[in-house]
């Protein structure tokens, strides 16, 4: 382990601020009116089941399952629409909740979505042959060989449920995020292949034309947010600052850093500790975007990210080359300097976890000992920006300990950032905010030791990248 506390040096050039990001504007409503408007109207599409006769109806017990079956097609379909909204990358709904909230939202929503369409399958399906007479599979098949559009309402029932299978944790862990990211985007064809079912046969769509161009304006006004956050915004920004590659640097083993140069790029409105979803514009590559923090405040000359090569699309943006073009998506991310209620912080970073915190310091105002960063890595090779880490720090009168080497060595107990560990280098942790950014594993470790210590749960801020 090493430690430094620092006193003065000189601020390093390719660190340094050359103009001020204007932060984003305060917006009139709150996280409450968000989760109000959905509850709202996810009230409105159960009294609308009502109106069109759902509870008189659940006479017989064919009736009341095939009515089971007609609420939870509702409001799984609502529940699907709101889960895509979260993920339209709105700005209103991400300075809101941030992208993290958003994804984790997003994640538990999905499985509701699954659970609620596959008990309409079932419900509906009982129900058609209670009715009928016929075995559950014989009805199984009559509906789908004969009725308007089921057979495609079946298939996106399919692509849900193998997302859903796909985003548990014991099988998202064997697969590559790059695999499973193409996976996930078979949500909004399944989506897209349950409308005409809905039209041909949903009862709010054939009986009640208020109700159709109710449920008609929800898709659109989903389909409108999707077209201007992820395809029109990114659009225009690119138009705008004509972002290219200018320089790659090694930093470190398996460790770039892009320099991306490009116009007015001090009129970006990003802070330190957020990120940007970046396309390379490669043959190969343009069609994936990929979740990097910039590693150091936005100036006129270029925006800096730092890559790891842990994941084949990762490690293939090591091959880019100056002059490749990049379009950009946000920027993303309630990781701020914004976020900060006490006088004094104490960031821990974990390997690559270093890139938004090395931003972010420079967004935290100097006051002597306000500021403590513990870097975790497994050799002084996979140390990335020592030297600008170590100026900014002693900038800022702060101190800065380097928790090198492999767990159980001579160096490092079993645990490096052990609840020992960090009471013994920042013995006033309680009262600091404080600001972790590394492997899941690590920040959740933390968030586990932290809350063992006594720090309050409202001043401990992670990160996490969402992955959609």
């Amino acid at each position: 382990m090493s430690s430094i506390t620092a006193r003065q040096a000189t601020p390093d050039r390719r660190g340094n601020r050359a103009g001020a990001s204007s932060h984003p504007r305060r917006l009139v409503f709150s996280a409450g009116d968000v989760i109000t408007l959905v509850v709202v109207n996810g009230a409105l599409v159960v009294a609308m089941w009502l109106r069109h006769g759902g509870l008189s109806q659940l006479g017989s017990a064919s009736a009341k399952l095939t009515g089971a079956g007609q609420l939870t097609a509702l409001v799984g379909t609502y529940a699907a629409l709101v889960q895509v909204l979260l993920m339209s990358r709105s700005p209103w709904l991400e300075r809101r909740f941030g992208m993290d909230g958003l994804a984790q939202w997003h994640r538990w929503l999905g499985f509701g979505v699954t659970i609620t369409i596959s008990a309409h399958v079932v419900f509906t399906t009982m129900g058609y042959a209670l009715g009928d007479g016929n075995s559950v599979l014989a009805e199984a098949w009559s509906l789908m060989t004969t009725y308007p559009y089921v057979l495609m309402a079946t298939v996106g029932t399919g692509l849900l449920l193998m997302v859903a299978v796909t985003s548990m944790r014991m099988i998202r862990r064997r697969i590559t995020w790059e695999r499973w990211r193409f996976l996930h985007l078979y949500a909004y064809l399944a989506i897209a292949l349950a409308f005409g079912h809905e039209l041909a046969v949903g009862t709010d769509f054939t009986d009640d034309a208020l109700a159709r161009w109710y449920w008609i304006s929800l898709y659109a006004a989903v389909l409108v947010c999707i077209l201007a956050f992820r395809v029109g915004h990114p659009l225009r920004m690119s138009l705008r600052h004509q972002l290219r590659i200018t320089d790659i640097v090694p930093e470190a083993p398996g460790v770039v850093s892009l320099y991306v140069g490009g116009r007015a790029l001090d009129e970006l409105r990003v802070q330190g500790g957020q990120y940007f979803r970046w396309r390379f514009l490669t043959r190969a590559g343009w069609w994936r975007t990929h979740p990097f923090s910039l590693s150091a405040p936005v100036n006129n000359e270029f925006l800096r990210l730092t890559v790891k090569g842990v994941g084949d699309d990762s490690r293939g943006l090591q091959n880019l080359h100056p002059g490749t073009r990049v379009a950009v998506e946000g920027p993303y991310g309630l990781f701020t300097a914004q976020r900060q209620r006490r006088s004094k912080v104490l960031l821990v970073a974990g390997g690559i976890g270093i890139t938004p915190l090395r931003a972010l310091i420079e967004e935290i105002p100097p006051k002597k000992d306000a500021i403590t960063l513990i870097y975790r890595a497994r050799s002084w090779e996979d140390v990335v920006f020592r030297e600008e880490l170590e100026r900014l720090i002693r900038d800022r009168r702060g101190a800065i300990h380097f928790l090198i080497g492999r767990r159980g060595t001579r160096e490092l107990a079993d645990d490096p950032l052990s609840a020992q560990t960090i009471r013994r280098l920042v013995p006033d942790v309680e009262s600091r905010d404080v600001f972790v950014c590394g492997p899941a594993s690590m920040m959740e470790r933390m968030e586990q030791v932290l809350r063992a210590i006594g720090v309050p749960e409202e001043q401990i801020h992670f990160e996490r990248f969402a992955l959609l």
